[in-house]
């Protein structure tokens, strides 16, 4: 791990104000995946900018109904509460699949959002990455890509974005709210906080410099049946092959997002419309453009048979 300067933070807007003062800062809180990263030195911040002590680790009700989740807010903390296991249970089970109870009770609502690709290629810093390092390469296009997108890749990076939770925080419409190092805050649509990888991989968010993520928001509950189902290689602590997050009603209305199978949480509200029609329709609308390799097509049909069986526990 290369060498560097520590701060406390004591305020969000100070804090981003030094992290766009400080080139090579980065912020820091649970550190679940920063650390792991610095230890291999895939990140090499000269500056780190502790923001645990900004108090934001409150989940209240929004006035409009629905729920304000703290930047800082646990993992463990947000799927146990009483208020989003009753009215936003696809989160709270997003979240318990996802990685260990030591690494939940550690890991943050906008770290869980900001973790970077698990790709074997891009850990490996004999191997090209354009996510690590750009334009020199995506050694996954003619490796070992079983693990990796078959949708939304580009010919720079076929990675997968590797959180549970973003993908029912994508179902649920949720908004990410932020500070700028001029004090300003914005509102980013999750639908819209992720870029495409084209020929910038390494761009993998909005995220101006020095911004910081100091909540997120969910709309009012819409009701419903929520599932999460996780298709991974072994029962725990592994990342999914394909995931699906869902809302059904009774009348079979509903929405759907993916997850293992893109950079970032896969839905699209069209083929929301599509659900009373069956599984089909709307896996046909969801991976129409989909591009897999030899060895991840099999995602294709492990994501039709795993959307059919949640829209059939979904309807009873």
């Amino acid at each position: 791990m290369k060498a560097f300067t520590y701060e406390r933070a004591t305020t969000p807007g100070s804090a981003a104000a030094h992290a766009l003062n400080t080139p090579g800062a980065k912020f820091i809180a649970g550190g679940t995946n920063l650390l792991d990263l610095m230890k291999l030195e895939i990140e090499t911040p000269v500056h780190l900018i502790d923001v645990n002590g900004l108090g934001l680790d409150e989940i209240t009700p929004t006035p409009e109904g629905g729920l304000r989740i703290g930047a800082l807010v646990r993992n463990t903390d947000l799927a146990a509460h009483p208020l989003v296991r009753r009215d936003y249970g696809v989160l709270s089970r997003a979240l318990l699949a996802g990685a260990s109870g030591q690494l939940r009770n550690r890991a943050t609502t906008a770290g869980n959002l900001l973790q970077r690709t698990r790709c074997p290629y891009f850990y490996d810093t004999n191997q090209p990455c354009n996510k690590r390092r750009p334009g020199s390469g995506c050694a996954a296009l003619s490796g070992f890509s079983r693990q990796h997108a078959v949708v939304g890749a580009s010919e720079a990076c076929i990675a997968t974005h590797p959180s549970d939770m973003a993908v029912a925080m994508r179902l649920l419409d949720a908004q990410i709210e932020t500070v700028n190092p001029q004090g300003e805050t914005r509102q980013i649509p999750v639908a819209a906080f992720y870029r495409a990888p084209q020929q910038t991989p390494h761009l993998e968010n909005v995220l101006q410099t020095g911004e910081l993520i100091t909540s997120v928001t969910l709309p009012s509950p819409c009701g419903g049946t929520h599932i999460y189902r996780k298709v991974r290689d072994r029962a725990s602590y592994a990342f999914a092959l394909v995931s699906v997050a869902a809302i059904i009603h009774p009348d079979g209305t509903g929405r759907v997002a993916f997850g293992g199978v893109a950079h970032k949480p896969w839905r699209m509200e069209e083929a929301d419309t599509l659900l009373p029609q069956g599984a089909q329709p709307v896996y046909d609308h969801l991976f129409a453009s989909a591009t897999p390799t030899a060895e991840n097509a099999f995602k294709l049909t492990l994501a039709k048979r795993t959307l059919a069986s949640v829209i059939a526990e979904g309807r009873g």
